[in-house]
């Protein structure tokens, strides 16, 4: 890799890590963009007696950064992961696959894709159904009632807003926090489902961000989780 570049800059504790750094166990979160912030939150952690490692999002590896990746399993001690699919994007990137190149002695704790639709009823991502790790044209982010306004042959001089009643936006809030809790209990050893409610306007930024005093909570119960391990 170049060392001048950017991105090997970005990620120098991923692409060349300091020799003779801190001999504190390695904690390697790995996720979409979620997992660099809960990483930083964890690194707040006061007196933390472990270390971490600023990596890629999962969606940016690719076959060229594995022997990075494996160097850096090979040294872990905690794996906190979010669920992947085996052979992510044709790649050994899975959760299981990732688990399998751990040192003997090594633990996962498995934390959850945090979608929440409660505070944005109407806001959408919408990727190829075929490859959703792939972004569409534009962006990937859209506002319902405008996809709506569209299709219905609106200008943006008609009125595209949609009536909502509180128990409509109540609903949403529900159904999402219900299925964030089935894929916790799912495929997860930790989960935030039921903190939602606690923490109102501040519990995410868009369905896929999750504000800070969330991602705080989350890091807590990964701290407890791991206390609590054999």
């Amino acid at each position: 890799m170049d060392p001048l570049d950017g991105r090997t800059r970005h990620y120098r504790d991923f692409y060349s890590p300091p020799a003779g750094g801190s001999d504190s166990p390695l904690w390697l979160v790995v996720g979409n963009c979620q997992a660099e912030a809960l990483r930083r939150v964890l690194d707040t952690v006061p007196g933390r007696p472990y270390r971490t490692a600023r990596i890629p999002p999962v969606h940016e590896l690719t076959a060229r950064d594995l022997p990075y990746l494996d160097a850096l399993l090979a040294r872990t001690s905690v794996l906190l992961s979010q669920p992947i699919r085996p052979d992510y994007r044709d790649l050994p990137l899975g959760t299981d696959q990732l688990v399998d190149r751990l040192a003997p002695g090594a633990m996962c704790i498995r934390w959850p894709v945090i979608r929440y639709a409660g505070l944005y009823p109407f806001q959408a991502i919408v990727r190829r159904p075929a490859d959703r790790s792939l972004n569409p044209p534009v962006v990937p982010y859209h506002d319902l009632r405008t996809v709506s306004a569209a299709r219905a042959g609106r200008s943006p001089e008609d009125p595209w807003n949609v009536d909502v009643s509180a128990g409509q936006i109540s609903a949403v809030a529900a159904l999402s926090r219900d299925e964030l809790a089935r894929r916790e209990d799912r495929d997860c050893d930790v989960g935030v489902a039921d903190l939602l409610p606690t923490f109102g306007a501040d519990a995410a930024h868009t369905v896929n961000h999750p504000g800070n005093p969330l991602l705080e909570a989350l890091a807590q119960r990964i701290l407890d989780r791991h206390r609590c391990a054999p």
